[in-house]
C-alpha cells in the first residue's frame, strides 16, 4: 500500500515538472498565434476600408451616370439606356479620358470628327428628285479632306430635380451651332419627365441620335427629304414611362417650328406638335427590340424655294398650309447571351410618310400665281451592321423613297405647264451603302463607306468616304 502511494507520488510530481516544462512553450507559441492574428486583422480592416471606398465611389459614379442618361428611351432589361460594351460601342458611349462622367462639374466631353469623300458627281448640285428641297442637310457634303462635325458637350446634374445638357457643333467652315441645350427632370413621379429647351425630336428612332453615333456616315435619304437632316426643337416634351413588364414610353412634344417641314409662325402660338409611342423588350437572354410610332402635325406659311424651269428660267416657290408626318421605327438587337464582346447584329428600319395640303405660289418672271397643292409623300430605309469579330463591324443600308401623287393646282387649271416645276415632277429616288468600321477602343472608330447614289435619277452618284471618329472626356450614354 505504501508502495502504491509512492508510486502516485512520484507520477505526480513527474507530470507536474512535464507542466512546468511545457507552459513556456506553448505560452510563447499562444504569444505568436495572438500576434498573427493582430497582423491578419490590420490587413483586412485595411482592405476592407479601401474596397468601401471604391464601393463608394463607383456608387457615386453611377449615380451621375443614371441620372445623365434618364430612362426615357429604353426597354428594362437588355434595352437599357447603358454604355455599349467596348468591342461595339460608339465613341462617345461611355466615359473617356480615364475618368468618370462626375470627374469634372460639369462634366465635359469632345468628339473628333473628320473626312475623306471622293464623289463621282458634282455635290454642288444635289437634290433629291421629286422632293421640295429641305435645307443644308441634303447631299453628301463638299468633296476632298474635311474636317467634319466636331462636338462639344458640357452636362451635369443642377440640383436634386434637374439635369441640364449644352451640345454644340463645330464645323469645319469654322462656325459653332447650338444643337441641343436643354434642362431635364429627373425626381418627378410615377415615371413623368419633362425637357425644355432645344433637343433633338423624339421623332421616330434615328432622330435623337447625334452623328458621331450613327452606324454610318450619313442619314437616311428619307431623314434628309423629310426634314433636312435633324428634327430639332425649341419648346416642351413630356415623357411617361409605363410601370409594366415590358418597356411602354408615351410623350408629347411642341415648339417653335423654325425647321423644315415648318416655319415659324407670326405671333404667340406653338408650332410642331408631335406624338410618341414605344414599346419594348427582351427574347430571352440574346435578344431585345423596340417598336416605335410616331405623329407630326405642322404648319408652313410661305415656305420658300427656288426651282430652275426646264428653260433655264428660275421658279420662287413657296407653300403655305399644313403638313403631317407619321413614323414607324423598330429596332432588334442580338449578341450570345448578352455578350457583345465577339459578336452582335444590329438591324434597324424606319417608314416615314408625309401628306401637305396648301396652297403652292409660283413667281415667275415677276408674276405670282397661286393655287391649290397637295401632296402624299413617302419612303423608307432598312440597314443591318454585324460584329463579326472583336471590334470589326461591316453594315449594309438601303433607301428607297416615292414622290407619290402630288396635285400641283397651277399644272391643272393650266397657268403654268409642267416644266415650271422640274423639282416636283413624279420619281422614285434610291442608295445603296455599304461600310466597314474598326473600334481599336470604345473612344476611336475608323470607318469605310461605298454609296451608289440615285437621288437625282438622271446621274448615279458614287461615294467614297473615310471617316474618323475620336471621343475624349466624360460622355454620357446613348439610346438604345
Amino acid at each position: 500500500m505504501i508502495r502504491y502511494k509512492a508510486i502516485g507520488v512520484l507520477r505526480l510530481a513527474a507530470l507536474s515538472l512535464l507542466a512546468l516544462a511545457v507552459m513556456p512553450a506553448r505560452a510563447s507559441e499562444l504569444s505568436e498565434l495572438r500576434s498573427e492574428l493582430d497582423a491578419v486583422k490590420s490587413s483586412y480592416q485595411e482592405e476592407l476600408s479601401a474596397l468601401e471606398a471604391r464601393v463608394a465611389q463607383l456608387e457615386s459614379q453611377l449615380a451621375a451616370a443614371s441620372s445623365a442618361a434618364a430612362s426615357s428611351a429604353a426597354p428594362p432589361v437588355a434595352a437599357a439606356e447603358v454604355p455599349a460594351p467596348a468591342a461595339v460601342a460608339l465613341p462617345p458611349s461611355v466615359p473617356g479620358g480615364g475618368g468618370g462622367q462626375n470627374a469634372f462639374n460639369p462634366a465635359i466631353s469632345v468628339i473628333l470628327g473628320g473626312r475623306y469623300a471622293q464623289l463621282s458627281e458634282d455635290p454642288a448640285t444635289y437634290r433629291i428628285a421629286g422632293f421640295m428641297p429641305a435645307g443644308e442637310g441634303v447631299g453628301p457634303g463638299p468633296r476632298g479632306f474635311t474636317l467634319g462635325e466636331s462636338e462639344l458637350s458640357l452636362a451635369a446634374n443642377v440640383d436634386p430635380y434637374f439635369f441640364a445638357n449644352l451640345t454644340t457643333a463645330i464645323t469645319g467652315d469654322n462656325s459653332i451651332s447650338v444643337e441641343e441645350a436643354y434642362v431635364k427632370t429627373f425626381a418627378l413621379p410615377s415615371g413623368l419627365s419633362i425637357k425644355a429647351g432645344r433637343f433633338f425630336s423624339g421623332l421616330g428612332y434615328l432622330n435623337e441620335v447625334h452623328s458621331h453615333a450613327w452606324d454610318f456616315v450619313d442619314q437616311p435619304l428619307i431623314y434628309q427629304a423629310m426634314f433636312g437632316g435633324q428634327l430639332a426643337q425649341d419648346g416642351a416634351q413630356l415623357k411617361w414611362v409605363a410601370p409594366t413588364d415590358i418597356f411602354v414610353e408615351l410623350g408629347a412634344e411642341t415648339g417653335n417650328g423654325a425647321q423644315f417641314p415648318r416655319t415659324s409662325l407670326q405671333g404667340n402660338g406653338l408650332n410642331g406638335g408631335a406624338l410618341l409611342a414605344h414599346v419594348g423588350d427582351d427574347i430571352g437572354d440574346s435578344t431585345s427590340w423596340r417598336l416605335g410610332l410616331s405623329w407630326l402635325d405642322a404648319r408652313a406659311e410661305d415656305r420658300s424655294f427656288t426651282d430652275i424651269t426646264a428653260g433655264g428660267v428660275p421658279n420662287d416657290e413657296a407653300f403655305t398650309g399644313d403638313s403631317h408626318t407619321w413614323v414607324v421605327d423598330g429596332i432588334l438587337k442580338w449578341s450570345p447571351h448578352g455578350n457583345a464582346n465577339v459578336h452582335s447584329l444590329k438591324l434597324q428600319a424606319e417608314y416615314l410618310q408625309r401628306t401637305e395640303d396648301g396652297q403652292l405660289a409660283a413667281t415667275i418672271n415677276q408674276l405670282t400665281l397661286s393655287a391649290p397643292y397637295r401632296s402624299r409623300q413617302s419612303g423608307w430605309y432598312a440597314q443591318g451592321v454585324y460584329q463579326f469579330m472583336p471590334r470589326w463591324r461591316f453594315g449594309a443600308r438601303y433607301d428607297a423613297l416615292d414622290s407619290g401623287s402630288t396635285y400641283i393646282g397651277l399644272i391643272d387649271s393650266g397657268l403654268l405647264p409642267p416644266i415650271s416645276f422640274p423639282t416636283l415632277a413624279p420619281a422614285k429616288p434610291t442608295r445603296v451603302s455599304v461600310m466597314f468600321d474598326w473600334n481599336p477602343s470604345e473612344f476611336t472608330r475608323l470607318r469605310a463607306q461605298y454609296a451608289w447614289d440615285d437621288a437625282r435619277l438622271d446621274l448615279r452618284d458614287r461615294q467614297l468616304m473615310l471617316q474618323y471618329l475620336y471621343s475624349i472626356g466624360a460622355h454620357g450614354a446613348h439610346k438604345f
